[in-house]
């Protein structure tokens, strides 16, 4: 098809006929998508050819296509100016990349979450943003040990306000355990612990969170032997050895409220 450059003609599986747009850069290959008509694939080609070789177009300049996808054109301004292809929406800045869900929302990532995000597309429902990962949606703030269940301001904190800013000395983890909540007691923060039995109950105050987060494991175990049948989650705390964790759930004091719990 010597009158549409970048374009060629191909046939579905139902016989109907579809165009492909593809260019050609730097040596390598690149499929810019599949279109309708001839004519689509020449604007699609049109416009990659546009952004290869204008450095003028950067991702805060797009230029509005109906042809190319934004994510595309990222993809491709990413590649001219670093040399660098990735499939996904990502340009590299100096010691951090951006990744463009969308031309409106643009979040940011150290250079060392590169190979994770290169290879991991994120996705949006409602206001969590997850990729899919080993079959399974992952909110991308359990990479980062926010947990699902946390609430901004109160269990974690973006320190620049900008909750798209997920470099990691940016992000704030005030309370990382279930059950646990840190509280200010004069100079010094104290973590109080509390676990839902029939409303909310008082497990303990403890010096360190991690005491606090063993104490709401101990307090399940002491339920579940009182008979309650709540289906607690219990906390994990990575970096511990066994020997330490069990030093501290032995020494751990837990609410008479729980030890004297009974099912009713």
């Amino acid at each position: 098809m010597e009158q549409f450059p970048g374009v060629t003609k191909a046939v579905k599986k139902d016989n109907s006929i579809y165009y492909r747009a593809s260019i050609t850069y730097r040596g390598k290959h690149i499929s810019l998508g599949s279109f309708k008509s001839p004519k689509e694939a020449t604007k699609a080609y049109e416009c990659a050819g546009r952004i290869l070789n204008c450095p003028e177009y950067t991702p805060e300049h797009m230029e509005p296509s109906k042809q190319l996808p934004f994510e595309k054109q990222v993809v491709l301004m990413n590649f001219r100016d670093h040399n660098l292809y990735i499939s996904h929406p990502i340009y590299l800045r100096k010691h951090y990349f951006d990744y463009y869900y969308s031309k409106q929302i643009c979040l940011k990532f150290d250079i060392d979450d590169l190979f994770y995000y290169s290879s991991h597309k994120i996705m949006k429902r409602g206001n969590h943003l997850f990729v899919a990962d080993y079959g399974m949606q992952v909110n991308i703030l359990n990479r980062y040990g926010i947990m699902s269940f946390a609430v901004p301001g109160r269990d974690y904190e973006f320190i620049n306000g900008d909750s798209l800013d997920f470099r990691r000395h940016n992000l704030n983890i005030i309370n990382r355990y279930r059950g646990v909540r840190r509280e200010k007691v004069g100079n010094t923060y104290r973590y109080r612990t509390k676990i839902l039995v029939n409303g909310s109950m008082n497990v303990g105050i403890y010096d360190t969170e991690d005491q606090a987060a063993i104490a709401y494991n101990k307090a399940i175990d002491i339920l579940k032997k009182k008979g309650v049948q709540i289906n607690y989650t219990p906390n994990y705390l990575e970096g511990l050895s066994p020997a330490v964790y069990a030093g501290i759930y032995t020494d751990v004091s837990i609410s008479k409220n729980i030890l004297n719990y009974t099912v009713s």
